[in-house]
């Protein structure tokens, strides 16, 4: 078929472009060969005894699915030996992932979310990967956690998989957003969707309404603004949709719109938000941008929030970007509203 074009031709081209170099094609098909590895192990299921707890915390002290463990080996040790990286981080990992002195190295970091929505995995509903490249600073050998802690905006790729009814690969260059769904039957992943645009307005929103009681005044008054629908301040209704996997959630907004929110409130605020901004919010937010929508912590672009830990939470409200301005208003309101007494 003439027009099937394959994730690694469509890299080569985005090379010859000027848009990539040589080494971060190779790291992006490093990525997507584990990608791969991982959909199998999920596919199998119980039929490959990977479903159930591990027995063991990650660095947040969350229990550990076996395919959490499973799918942080695989993304490991398929990025170890290439000679692309300078170093590895992982959310399910407490420091960086040295480089192992007999590989060669390179001049990226990689940082991943090996398994995003894991709590899913038992109940077979869509969970995925989610990655995020960074330049290595010059000088740093190895490197520290310090340099890791770069800005959103610099990030010279992104992307995630969903390990779903098919799996797909939604990936960002800095040139907008494409989706790549993998055939089976060949094994490699093909372009789908290119310059994917995410529209301005939408009719759908995804929050964990089970934390409401727990939410500050901005939040209650965008969502009982949205809950109001058509008799309400907004004038028209609003659907809300929530999977409690962010891969899946943020790949309902890359497909059709829509706003996703996870805002700080009184059951996280001591811990900053509930998502990492390294490895979920950072990644999401140059995806969405890069198709047109908005990022934000409520009161801030997500991708200028400069980075204090490797493992720091944020605030994350992302999507549609009307409907992000329009939380932003509230936010900005209630701001307002206490400044003046």
């Amino acid at each position: 078929m003439p027009n099937r074009t394959p994730l690694t031709r469509f890299l080569i081209e985005a090379e010859r472009a000027g848009q990539i170099t040589p080494e971060l094609r190779l790291l992006i098909e490093v990525v997507a060969r584990a990608c791969k590895s991982i959909a199998n192990e999920v596919r199998k299921g119980a039929l490959g005894g990977v479903l159930g707890d591990a027995g063991t915390g990650n660095v947040q002290g969350e229990a550990q699915k076996k395919l959490d463990v499973l799918s942080n080996e695989i993304l490991l040790e398929a990025n170890a030996w290439g000679g692309h990286l300078a170093g590895i981080a992982s959310e399910e990992l407490d420091e960086p992932h040295a480089i192992p002195d007999a590989y060669p190295k390179g001049n990226f970091l990689l940082l991943f979310d090996p398994l995003d929505g894991s709590s899913n995995i038992d109940v077979n509903v869509s969970v995925g990967t989610i990655f995020s490249v960074l330049r290595c600073p010059d000088g740093a050998s190895p490197p520290t956690t310090r340099d890791f802690l770069q800005p959103g905006r610099t990030q010279v790729a992104a992307g995630y998989t969903v390990y779903g009814p098919s799996t797909v690969l939604v990936l960002t260059v800095g040139f907008g957003t494409h989706c790549f769904t993998l055939d089976r039957d060949t094994g490699s992943f093909i372009l789908t969707r290119r310059d994917i645009r995410i529209p301005a307005d939408t009719a759908e929103y995804a929050i964990n309404s089970s934390n409401a009681r727990h939410w500050d005044a901005p939040a209650r008054r965008y969502i009982g603004e949205l809950e109001a629908g058509s008799t309400g301040p907004r004038g028209r209704d609003f659907n809300m949709r929530w999977v409690a996997s962010m891969v899946a959630d943020v790949h309902r907004i890359i497909s059709r719109g829509g706003i996703f929110l996870y805002p700080a409130d009184a059951k996280c605020r001591d811990k900053g938000g509930r998502l990492r901004l390294m490895y979920e919010a950072n990644p999401m937010a140059l995806l969405i941008e890069q198709a047109g929508g908005a990022a934000s912590t409520g009161s801030q672009r997500l991708l200028e929030v400069q980075p204090t830990g490797l493992h720091q939470r944020v605030p994350v409200v992302l999507g549609s970007k009307n409907e992000v301005a329009e939380y932003e208003r509230c936010v900005a309101e209630a701001t307002a509203r206490r400044a003046s007494g």
